[in-house]
């Protein structure tokens, strides 16, 4: 505001001093004096009153700043704390609630059972037992000896092929290495795991260091009659009886 108050006194004093050595008679310094001292007023005046229109924003801030402090300050009721949650069991979900059981494992002996139909090695025979088996609700693992994959193709195989072929998981396959028997790892296997052996062999070499060989519910004897697989339901009842 001070800047227009100084020039609406410049403009008056030069227009002063211009009537004073001119006379009344209208000059171009006069003129422009005159002017000046027109729009220094006019600045003059809206100064005024934009200050006006401004001063009570001071008063509006701090009521809204009084406004923030009563909204932050808490309440009687806020401070007071939450009850402690009781520790316990959570109350029980509708309907019931299935655990699962866990899987029973079954090992077959892969190099066996191929020959069951007509003593002929066939891969056709080993799915087959596989889908039985899985349709009762096994887990099948399979051992086979090194020389299994020259009898169905003339060629070697490996954990991978026979996974492959028989559309298992990598880790339920094995073969075993050349010139090793594949009925220790397949007894040690079943013993792990706490399961039965398919296989029509009876282990009579490895009986002292696998006496379970001699149970009754311990090796699933099967094969095919009239063309249609059968597997020893008796051993397999029993299984799901343990397993129960």
């Amino acid at each position: 505001m001070r800047i227009p108050f100084v020039l609406l006194l410049l403009s008056l004093a030069c227009g002063g001093a211009s009537y004073a050595f001119g006379g009344p008679t209208l000059t171009l310094p006069m003129a422009v004096s005159g002017l000046s001292a027109i729009a220094a007023f006019y600045l003059v005046i809206k100064a005024c009153l934009w200050g006006r229109k401004k001063a009570p924003a001071p008063v509006q801030e701090a009521q809204t700043i009084a406004r923030v402090r009563v909204a932050q300050t808490p309440t009687p009721e806020a401070q007071i704390p939450a009850p402690a949650r009781k520790k316990g069991p959570r109350p029980s979900r509708r309907g019931a609630i299935w655990r699962r059981s866990p899987p029973r494992h079954v090992v077959i002996d892969g190099s066996n059972v191929m020959h069951w139909n007509g003593e002929v090695p066939r891969l056709t025979t080993l799915k087959e037992v596989v889908a039985a088996l899985i349709g009762q609700g096994y887990q099948p693992g399979i051992v086979f000896d090194a020389n299994a994959g020259y009898k169905l193709g003339d060629r070697y195989l490996d954990d991978r092929d026979f996974a492959k072929l028989l559309n298992l998981p990598g880790d339920r396959v094995l073969v075993v290495g050349k010139g090793e028997p594949a009925d220790p790892t397949i007894l040690a296997a079943a013993r792990d795991l706490g399961a039965k052996v398919v296989t029509n062999d009876r282990f009579r070499d490895w009986a002292t260091d696998f006496p379970e060989v001699a149970e009754n519910n311990f090796l699933v004897h099967g094969g095919y009659r009239d063309g249609k697989l059968w597997l020893e339901e008796r051993v397999l009842t029993q299984a799901d009886a343990v397993a129960a």
